[in-house]
């Protein structure tokens, strides 16, 4: 059975879906500073997904040069918006081969025993995670509403079809 935080997880996966649906790949790169903009977004979740639940819990590392471009704290960038998504599909979906595996145990457990780079356990992660991707759906909604975007889709979304979805729907 999957976790409910790993529910959760995919719940805000598929809320940045509906998000983004539909934007146009010249306006997912316009930046409205001091806001990212939408390819960046996408890129960003992508890279913290990518540390959490590729690098650290699998040892794997499918998306060389990513953190580099739209890691934390990297200077700004305006990523191409295919690419982006395409490394978010690819890293989220090597993500739940891990997060699939998550129990209520697993979540005391640090993805790193030795102490390295992580040192908060896996319950906390995918808290961390899933804030991380409520805080860039408000914003992703904020820079889409300042470029006139029409029929922006309303928050939260349908929260049923979590406990009823398929296993793996949120890869698009």
């Amino acid at each position: 059975m999957i976790h409910p935080l790993v529910t959760q997880l995919r719940f805000a996966r598929r809320e940045l879906l509906r998000c983004l649906e539909g934007v146009p790949p010249a306006d997912a790169r316009r930046r409205l500073r001091p806001m990212n903009c939408l390819s960046w977004i996408v890129g960003h979740l992508a890279a913290q997904e990518h540390f959490l639940w590729v690098e650290m819990a699998q040892g794997r590392q499918l998306a060389p040069g990513l953190y580099e471009l739209v890691g934390s704290g990297r200077p700004g960038s305006t990523p191409p918006w295919e690419e982006m998504w395409e490394v978010w599909r690819r890293v989220t979906g090597a993500a739940d081969q891990y997060l699939d595996t998550v129990t209520s145990e697993t979540l005391h457990r640090t993805l790193d025993p030795a102490g390295g780079p992580n040192r908060e356990d896996v319950g906390t992660s995918l808290l961390r995670n899933i804030y991380h991707y409520w805080y860039h759906l408000g914003e992703a909604h904020a820079v889409r509403a300042m470029l006139g975007h029409p029929d922006l889709p309303e928050f939260v979304g349908e929260m049923s079809a979590v406990r009823h979805s398929a296993r793996r729907t949120d890869h698009g």
